[in-house]
């Protein structure tokens, strides 16, 4: 936690609400995300209960597994489950846009726009995750086939799955984890992992401080969970009897509809808030301007849909059950360039976010008091333009001689360190000469140096580009890590006695 955070939720105890750590909102959020709130039965590895999903705050569709420990009502349910986003999907197909690329010598394109998934929490991504996983090897023929839109659904779980793990993606986000990264509240982390709990610090109903709408959220008869997992209370004396009356029905259709009516009308009581909490929460975060760089995110989770959607269309095969050695490592360092590049562009686009950056001396802010724009480094083999300012800051300036800064105003220039002058009166100089951004000429355009009176920050970290690093073919790696001498493939993946395909469950 950073010290500018836990100020926060100090100061969130003392005001009885929470408070904000980001002046700016720093993740897309679609005109009409589609919002699914899952319920998995208790006891059981992912099984499927209950699910309320859709795109709108009144239009919310209830799917139900009356008994989830029978397979073919599990896989029902993720067939009813892909009637309505699959079509949610395509409906985000229609245009597209060319994207130069090459230095402009080619053009890609892309879809316009992508699909976002919205959960309650952390949990409900992991549920999605572990339901793809069992869905995308289905097959719709053989010894245990499913509906045809079983597997396809399994695959794109899986893809909103993946991209969930990419840094500053907007394609399937938590709400918790949403609202906490613009509020920090007076509870612990895993105490904000409850959504109730999480929305009465943040907005709580008026005469009621934050802590005391937390309180009151702590009750599942009044505020359930958000899910995936239930109130073992609710499991033992009301979800576990309507199960039990549902499948003493079986042959009497007139009594099975009417506890099917029963079952259905307890989850939707269970899911209900929990739906209202997540359009609440949308509220809150479209009250929250988006970030400057806001919108290039989303243009990489659309280059994303995009690509799944082609590799799907073109008959590509489901995501594999685990990386090889090689893809798990291009995978790695996508995602650390990804979580580098993501912090940079939040402390650009929001001077409160930067504000951690200049507590741990990492950054500083500055009024410039002179400035050269004409000075002329003529050392080296031909005279290059290096104008040179200086900053006033009343803040420690850690820096050394020498280092490179960048400034969230002027992103492509680099300033060097020459001189730091600390002063008697608790202020200090700081003498930089600037490079790039400014033309091939030996005089700066207009607005290009910074100008005398200008307050400006810096700060050690660029959002210049990243390159990728270069990693070696499959073949071309040791036998420990899947090259040669090639294995021996092992033997075909039968299905198991209750119908799954065998592999290991992490």
């Amino acid at each position: 936690m950073s010290t500018l955070r836990a100020l926060a939720k100090a100061q969130a105890v003392a005001a009885g609400v929470a408070q904000p750590v980001a002046t700016l909102r720093h993740l897309h959020l679609h005109e009409r995300p589609l919002v699914l709130v899952p319920l998995a039965l208790a006891g059981e590895a992912n099984a499927p209960l209950a699910a309320l999903v859709g795109s709108t705050p009144d239009d919310a569709k209830l799917l139900v597994v009356p008994q989830p420990r029978n397979r073919s009502q599990r896989f029902a349910f993720v067939a009813e489950l892909a009637s309505v986003l699959l079509p949610y999907l395509d409906e985000h197909r229609g245009l597209s846009e060319a994207v130069a690329v090459d230095r402009g010598r080619d053009v890609r394109h892309r879809y316009v726009d992508a699909p976002q998934l919205l959960v309650p929490n952390p949990a409900g991504i992991t549920f999605l995750r572990l339901l793809g996983r069992s869905a995308r090897f289905r097959r719709p023929d053989g010894e245990y086939p499913v509906h045809p839109s079983v597997p396809l659904l399994g695959r794109w779980l899986t893809y909103f799955a993946e991209r969930a793990e990419h840094p500053g993606s907007s394609a399937l986000l938590a709400m918790t984890d949403a609202l906490t990264l613009h509020w920090a509240t007076g509870q612990s982390a895993v105490e904000d992992l409850h959504l109730p709990a999480l929305l009465g610090w943040i907005d709580p109903p008026a005469g009621l401080t934050g802590a005391e709408a937390a309180a009151r959220a702590e009750d599942p008869a009044t505020h359930p969970p958000a899910g995936p997992a239930t109130d073992p209370d609710f499991d033992n004396h009301r979800l576990t009897p309507a199960v039990e009356a549902y499948a003493a029905t079986e042959d009497d259709p007139s009594a099975r509809a009417e506890a099917y009516a029963q079952l259905e009308a307890l989850l939707r009581d269970q899911l209900a808030p929990t739906w209202e909490l997540m359009w609440r929460g949308v509220g809150l975060l479209r009250g929250l301007p988006p970030g400057a760089r806001v919108e290039g995110r989303w243009a990489g989770d659309r280059d994303a849909f995009t690509a799944h959607t082609e590799h799907v269309d073109s008959g590509g095969g489901p995501q594999p059950r685990r990386d090889g050695a090689v893809a798990a490592a291009v995978r790695l360092h996508r995602l650390e360039r990804a979580l580098t590049s993501y912090a940079v562009q939040r402390a650009y686009d929001d001077p409160l976010v930067m504000a951690e950056h200049r507590l741990t001396g990492e950054a500083f802010v500055g009024e410039v008091t002179l400035a050269d724009p004409k000075r002329v480094d003529d050392s080296g083999k031909r005279p290059v333009l290096r104008p040179r300012i200086q900053l006033v800051t009343t803040e420690p300036v850690l820096l050394p001689v020498g280092a490179t800064l960048y400034s969230p105003a002027r992103p492509g220039q680099k300033a060097r360190v020459v001189f730091v002058t600390p002063g008697a009166d608790g202020k200090t100089e700081v003498v930089l000469e600037l490079s790039g951004g400014m033309g091939r000429g030996l005089t700066a355009p207009p607005g290009s140096v910074p100008e005398v009176g200008e307050r400006l920050c810096y700060t050690t970290f660029s959002d210049a580009y990243l390159p990728s690093g270069s990693f070696p073919a499959p073949e071309e790696t040791p036998w420990t890590h899947g090259g040669p001498p090639g294995a021996a493939p092992g033997p075909a993946e039968l299905p198991a006695a209750d119908g799954d395909p065998g592999e290991e469950w992490a």
